[in-house]
């Protein structure tokens, strides 16, 4: 199970909606198949590692890291394959949440006389699978938040210099990141100073995220970066959904999806703007910032894994700091984080936090 753990995580960032899911065919203590989802979704992992077993799947046990599925989709479902293919016994780390499984899978498969076994290294496999299952069981894509900042908590001096506060070696970490994100989200305001590509580089031909944009106007440099890749790399711009068609259209010739969201107190309202992300297949979003943003997202309760790039340098209080204004008036009300882990990267610090 450790292995196909780990094939599904190779699948991170590559195969949404669907989840990252490794399988394991073994027999007589031999491992006769490994493969994960592919990129894309199709094929699924079971699929893919009982076409490579063959006959030899005969009599076999299956490692999987979520139950195989029960509906017929684009391909047949992954337990009736399992039973056509003749394997003896699967074994299965965490159970499937979405509706159209929950279950159905595991029943199928005894039902055909195969011995099922659930929960092997289950809180792994669900850590692995977190984005999926939250897009299944809480209708949004779970969210991590990067900020890279000063040691005191600046992101770009007074003038808006802010290339770059934190070295070579965290901005390739960050990549790394991305890569293991479906999309990269941004504000518009970030788009706006920046025009970042926002775009996995250095990693070789990897599939690239979604770039989305938070952007209620959609006033965004129409000849810039963002704008000349839309027909290229997918450029997602979320907006106010009663912007007249005249301002959205501009975009759509350019190649962007627009996604309309609602909006409360003159910004979009993230919880809306993350359902309808999730409606779209998103499971992972990696958020860049800016403040305004990073801000909405903490205050809203809506960021689940927070990841603080520090730098061994003080810029003051005239910098842009890396939070706006969140209103908090008690400390009870700010949003609190457990911390995961602390490494150095480079001459830099990096802390990644989960939600408490």
């Amino acid at each position: 199970m450790a292995l196909a753990l780990a094939l599904g995580r190779r699948g991170a960032g590559r195969v949404w909606p669907n989840p990252n899911v490794g399988c394991v065919i073994v027999k007589a203590g031999r491992i006769l198949a490994r493969a994960r989802t592919a990129d894309g979704g199709r094929p699924h992992a079971e699929a893919q590692a009982l076409a490579l077993a063959g006959e030899a799947a005969r009599g076999a046990t299956a490692y999987v890291t979520l139950e195989p599925c029960a509906h017929h989709g684009r391909t047949p479902p992954c337990a009736d394959a399992l039973i056509a293919a003749g394997i003896a016994r699967v074994v299965v780390a965490a159970g499937d949440s979405d509706p159209r499984v929950a279950g159905r899978g595991l029943e199928r498969l005894r039902a055909a006389g195969i011995a099922v076994e659930t929960g092997l290294m289950e809180a792994q496999a669900r850590a692995d699978l977190a984005g999926f299952l939250s897009r299944v069981e809480r209708g949004r894509p779970r969210v991590m938040l990067k900020l890279a900042t000063s040691l005191d908590g600046r992101i770009a001096t007074a003038s808006g210099e802010s290339r770059w506060i934190t070295g070579p070696a965290a901005r390739a970490r960050v990549h790394a990141m991305r890569a293991r994100h479906d999309a990269v989200m941004i504000g518009g305001g970030t788009a706006r100073a920046d025009d970042p590509m926002l775009t996995v580089r250095g990693m070789g031909a990897v599939p690239q995220p979604v770039r989305i944009v938070v952007s209620r106007r959609l006033d965004l440099p129409p000849e810039g970066a963002l704008a000349a890749s839309a027909g290229t790399i997918p450029l997602w711009l979320c907006h106010d959904a009663a912007l007249p068609e005249a301002a959205c259209a501009p975009w759509r010739a350019r190649g962007a999806r627009l996604i309309p969201c609602a909006v409360e107190g003159g910004q979009i309202d993230m919880s809306s703007a993350l359902s309808a992300l999730a409606e779209a297949g998103l499971t992972r979003v990696f958020c860049e910032g800016g403040g305004g943003l990073a801000a909405s997202l903490l205050g809203a309760d809506l960021v689940d894994d927070l990841a603080l790039f520090q730098a061994g340098l003080a810029i003051g209080a005239e910098g842009t700091p890396a939070l706006d204004a969140m209103g908090l008036s008690l400390l009870a009300e700010a949003p609190r984080f457990a911390l995961d882990r602390c490494e150095a990267v480079g001459p830099d610090v990096l802390s990644l936090w989960r939600r408490d």
